[in-house]
């Protein structure tokens, strides 16, 4: 017998929160890698080229340092150098989450609104290029907020940033613009920030673990090439800086059950506060429309 597939507009405690955010992307699998490489991979692709250039050039330029050789006008253009592909390593970072947040928002979107039915690749570029510079430029807002809460006193961060991630999810399942996804995020919330909270942090603990174990083998194979070979100049340190890399990116695919995770938080606080999904069944009331994959209502 074929499981069940989930609702998504429903009232969730906890625990739920968490079992359904594995057991969506268990069931939505090779949906999800399929449109997290087609729609996040030229950013995956670019983040790996920046960090293997930027981590050969710090080594390159900490080994080759010679005081009695170096002036430090030349010190310091070489560190600005670094400087620079620093930041362009974390523009392409930012631009390759908010690509993730995008797609796996959107799929879900379009999983709700298709009554559970997976989306095509057609429906998900059009969702995916109508909302992507919508995100970027609120998570670009946010992100400064969320920084100006951690720098006053570190816990209006963390406060405002579980508030925050809702943002993305109301905008796009309820195609609507920033400002009102801000005042909305708020109203959510309201009395089930610690439930959201915690669900956010133990699917983040989770993931840092599963990061942390695909990143084993990278991370041994560095310190082997660090003890054996010359930091620099040598084909082993090369190799081991781009299979680390790679091996980072690709962990990034942890981040899907992060976006899930969120956006099954917003369900949860946009049906108990508004029950969305037993209005849209009201709605569809003599229309002939019937969701045979419904959750009965609990009284």
């Amino acid at each position: 017998m074929p499981q069940k597939k989930i609702e998504l507009s429903k009232p969730r405690d906890f625990g739920e929160i968490i079992n359904d955010s594995f057991l969506f992307v268990r069931q939505n699998f090779k949906y999800l890698i399929k449109y997290f490489f087609i729609f996040c991979g030229v950013f995956l692709l670019a983040s790996i080229v920046v960090s293997v250039i930027t981590q050969l050039k710090i080594i390159n330029t900490v080994t080759n340092y010679n005081p009695n050789s170096f002036d430090n006008d030349d010190l310091v253009s070489r560190f600005s150098f670094l400087s620079l592909r620093f930041l362009l390593l974390l523009v392409f970072l930012f631009l390759e989450y908010c690509a993730i947040n995008v797609t796996i928002t959107c799929y879900m979107a379009l999983y709700k609104h298709k009554g559970k039915v997976p989306p095509t690749t057609e429906e998900m570029w059009g969702y995916f290029k109508f909302f992507f510079l919508k995100v970027l430029g609120s998570n670009f807002i946010l992100s400064i907020l969320t920084l100006l809460g951690f720098a006053l006193c570190i816990l209006p961060g963390f406060y405002l940033g579980v508030i925050f991630a809702l943002v993305p999810s109301i905008m796009i399942v309820e195609n609507t613009s920033f400002g009102y996804a801000f005042n909305q995020c708020f109203r959510l919330i309201k009395d089930n920030w610690w439930v959201t909270f915690g669900a956010m942090v133990v699917m983040g603990i989770i993931i840092y673990v599963m990061s942390f174990v695909m990143n084993v083998p990278a991370l041994v194979l560095r310190m082997s090439s660090l003890l054996t070979h010359s930091m620099s100049g040598t084909t082993m340190f090369t190799i081991t800086t781009i299979v680390s890399s790679v091996l980072e990116e690709i962990a990034r695919i942890f981040q899907i059950l992060a976006i899930v995770t969120t956006s099954l938080c917003y369900f949860n606080l946009s049906e108990s506060k508004d029950g969305t999904s037993l209005m849209e069944r009201i709605n569809r009331f003599g229309t002939g429309q019937t969701d045979l994959n419904a959750a009965p209502e609990e009284y």
